[in-house]
C-alpha cells in the first residue's frame, strides 16, 4: 500500500492539493482544497494511489460483480479501478438533477454493485446513486474514494465505506474564519455551479 506521505506528496505534485483560502461549493471556507480531476490527468502518477486503492477495495469486498461512478468526479477512477480489478464499469449521470443511466447502461438484477467516487465529502452523491441500484433488484456492497474527507457529522454513509486515503480539510463559516484565513486572498475553485 502507498504511504499516506508519499500519497501527500503525489497530490501536492499534481495540484490536487492545494493550500491557500477557499471558498467551497458549500459557501464554507478553507484553507485546503481537493481537485482529484488534476491528480488523474497525471495518469503515470495516480497510477500507483488507483493501485493502492484497488488492493484495499479487493481486500474488503470478496465480490463485486460491477462498478458504478457518478459522472464526473468518479467517471475517471471508476475507469481506472474497473480497469485494474477486471470489472465492468459504468457510470450514471445526472438529468433534470436526479442521477441516471444513459448510454445503454443497465445494473442486472442480482449483482454485485460497488459504487466509487473521486472524493467522498458527505456521500450525498454517492446516496443518491443506491437508487439506482436497489430499483432492479440488484445488491449494494459499498462504497470507495480516492480521498475521504468526511467528518464525524458530515457523512450521511454509516458503513461499508473505504477509501485510499483519509485527509482533514477544515472548514469555516464566513463569520467564523480564523485570522489566518481572515488575511489571504479569497479562491473560488471547483465546477459545480459552471453554467
Amino acid at each position: 500500500m502507498l504511504s499516506h506521505k508519499k500519497s501527500l506528496n503525489i497530490l501536492k505534485k499534481t495540484n490536487a492539493l492545494l493550500e491557500g483560502h477557499f471558498v467551497l461549493s458549500s459557501g464554507l471556507h478553507s484553507p485546503k482544497y481537493i481537485q482529484c480531476a488534476k491528480l488523474l490527468s497525471f495518469p503515470h502518477l495516480a497510477k500507483d494511489i488507483c493501485n493502492s486503492l484497488a488492493k484495499k477495495i479487493k481486500k474488503k469486498f470478496k465480490s463485486i460483480d460491477l462498478i458504478l461512478a457518478p459522472a464526473m468526479g468518479g467517471v475517471i477512477i471508476g475507469y481506472e479501478i474497473g480497469k485494474i480489478l477486471k470489472k465492468e464499469t459504468i457510470f450514471c449521470e445526472r438529468v433534470n438533477g436526479k442521477f441516471a443511466l444513459r448510454r445503454g447502461f443497465h445494473i442486472k438484477k442480482g449483482s454485485k454493485v460497488l459504487i466509487i467516487e473521486d472524493v467522498i465529502t458527505t456521500g450525498k452523491s454517492s446516496l443518491e446513486c443506491v437508487k439506482l441500484i436497489t430499483k432492479p433488484g440488484a445488491k449494494l456492497i459499498g462504497f470507495a474514494s480516492i480521498i475521504d474527507r468526511s467528518t464525524k457529522n458530515s457523512l450521511k454513509i454509516k458503513k461499508n465505506i473505504i477509501s485510499h486515503m483519509k485527509i482533514d480539510v477544515p472548514t469555516f463559516k464566513t463569520n467564523k474564519l480564523p485570522e489566518s484565513l481572515k488575511n489571504t486572498p479569497i479562491t473560488v475553485p471547483g465546477s459545480r455551479f459552471i453554467k
